[in-house]
């Protein structure tokens, strides 16, 4: 909702430019390709309860904060032209807010669909992890289905504000279904349960990793002594601690992977402005298409989507996972290239 709705707020606070919404999808991307790497990290390192928690709570009170903002700025139209600064400040604010959502919505992602899924299929023949990935990608796209819909006719039939309240009313009050919900599925399944208990086994109490680090850059200040100065000292050890971050650990494992350079031309195939994200959902609505039109839209795309997950475990258990890989691949680019010129103006 908030994905969709984003949108249709920024380019109603400057009516003039797609400047906020491009701004706000280069922040959010950013964040995830910064930190997403610490992210996962953390999300190996903690605990299933203690992600559980901070996850669904961070996620959904960053984007009741961010709606609290939208509202701000909505009831205070001529804030732009009266206080400047104060405008800005709270288109920031959403910014940094909506960015914090997307990280935290990724280490839920994480832990369901990497981690439980995983755990919950062991003993089990290899087609129930993909029966049940297709199904959780199923329970994934019907919410994008239905979302879009909801917002676009509440912004179109009652108003912008309305969503921004029923947005963020939203969010305080599904937080704690979604934390029962979650809760009892982890409760449900032992497997979960033992696979919890073996993370807290590995999971150091006393802060050795830390100290790790800490010993390492006086190794490096002993040895800068010895053979230079105090301040080439001072600079390994700034290097080291950059070098043995999450972020720049996270890729080196991930280019030490074989399926990098599959993975990068499999990412440059969303590099492209023909889809329904967050810039696109603002040039339509600047376009005068009405909201609950846009939202149909994206309702149909994620009805293709839900068809996908539909057809994969035929295709997988016919074709095998390498041809059903290949062959979506290639429809990919040629989809968009298809798009691409029947969008020429010429």
């Amino acid at each position: 909702m908030w994905e969709f709705s984003v949108a249709l707020y920024f380019i109603s606070l400057w009516p003039s430019s797609l400047l906020f919404a491009a701004i706000y999808g280069t922040v959010e991307s950013a964040s995830s390709a910064l930190f997403g790497g610490v992210v996962g990290k953390w999300v190996d390192t903690s605990t299933y309860t203690k992600v559980l928690r901070i996850w669904l709570l961070t996620q959904n009170f960053s984007f009741l904060i961010a709606g609290g903002m939208v509202l701000v700025l909505l009831f205070h139209s001529n804030l732009k032209s009266t206080n400047f600064m104060a405008f800005i400040s709270l288109v920031i604010l959403i910014c940094f807010s909506g960015a914090v959502g997307v990280l935290s919505a990724l280490a839920g992602s994480i832990m369901i669909e990497r981690e439980w899924v995983v755990v919950i299929s062991e003993g089990h023949p290899p087609e129930t992890l993909t029966q049940m990935n297709s199904v959780i990608r199923r329970i994934d796209l019907i919410c994008k289905l239905f979302a879009p819909v909801a917002s676009g006719f509440f912004v179109s039939f009652a108003s912008l504000k309305a969503s921004a309240v029923a947005f963020a009313l939203w969010n305080f009050a599904s937080v704690w279904l979604a934390y029962w919900l979650m809760n009892s599925v982890y409760s449900g399944i032992p497997a979960l349960r033992e696979s919890n208990r073996r993370r807290k086994q590995q999971i150091p109490s006393d802060g050795t990793k830390g100290r790790v680090s800490t010993l390492e850059g006086g190794t490096l200040h002993d040895e800068a002594s010895v053979h230079g100065t105090e301040e080439k000292s001072l600079m390994r050890r700034k290097m080291n601690l950059i070098m043995n971050s999450s972020f720049m650990v996270s890729w080196r494992i991930y280019l030490r992977q074989e399926v990098v350079l599959p993975g990068v031309a499999l990412a440059l195939l969303y590099f492209t402005v023909l889809s329904f994200g967050t810039l696109m959902t603002a040039y339509l609505k600047w376009e005068g298409i009405p909201a609950y039109v846009i939202g149909i839209g994206r309702g149909i795309s994620a009805t293709i989507g839900i068809t996908a997950t539909l057809l994969y475990p035929l295709l997988h258990s016919r074709i095998s996972t390498l041809r059903t890989g290949l062959w979506s691949i290639w429809c990919q680019p040629l989809y968009g290239f298809k798009t691409s010129i029947c969008q020429c103006p010429c």
